[in-house]
């Protein structure tokens, strides 16, 4: 016969399943990592995600996550206030900033997609529009993932903002620093050709 599990631990191991990219085996691993780790530890670990959950907002603006409102980056004049880049998720303003983009963003908080039943409203796109209204933004940067939900995204927005004489670009497309040509796929490559530059 099996030995059982005490109920606590198997319930720390299925609150860590329900996390994204968290297998069994990972669940299992900081389960018992934090069962023979010091208490503090474990409180530590339990208060962070608690103040988490009670501290952080949506900012009204751009809806980037914050603990104030506006968040940092719309509070910040020294920011380009003339360009918004349009992101999927709070995890893509990240990326951006460590790359030293200097403007504002807006956080859609996911994607147009069909089959899972996410439309234009659900999502933050119509938020967006009286932003554009009052002639200070003068480019507007999609910066959706090249998924196909991504494109959907970036397509519809591209249309609806477009009748209001703000510069639509996209984010560039093509291969990653430091990969190979022999590796790459053709909508890759393609996409790289289509966005070349003169050097």
């Amino acid at each position: 016969m099996a030995a059982q599990i005490p109920k606590s631990i198997q319930n720390l191991i299925e609150a860590f399943e329900r996390l994204p990219g968290i297998g069994p085996k990972t669940a299992q691993r900081l389960t018992f990592y934090l069962l023979h780790a010091p208490i503090e530890e474990a409180r530590n670990l339990a208060q962070a995600a608690t103040a988490m959950k009670e501290k952080t907002i949506l900012c009204s603006i751009c809806f980037n996550i914050g603990e104030q409102d506006p968040c940092n980056i719309c509070a910040d004049y020294s920011r380009d206030k003339t360009i918004i880049m349009v992101v999927e998720n709070p995890l893509d303003v990240l990326a951006l900033e460590k790359a030293n983009f200097k403007g504002l963003y807006h956080v859609l908080h996911g994607v147009i997609s069909p089959l899972e039943n996410i439309g234009p409203d659900e999502i933050h796109i119509r938020e967006l529009l009286p932003r554009l209204k009052d002639g200070v933004v003068k480019e507007l940067i999609l910066a959706t993932n090249p998924t196909m939900e991504g494109e959907a995204t970036a397509m519809y927005m591209q249309r609806l903002i477009s009748p209001l004489g703000v510069k639509v670009t996209r984010i560039a497309r093509g291969l990653p620093v430091g990969s190979d040509i022999e590796y790459a796929d053709e909508t890759t490559l393609s996409r790289a050709l289509e966005g070349r530059k003169e050097f």
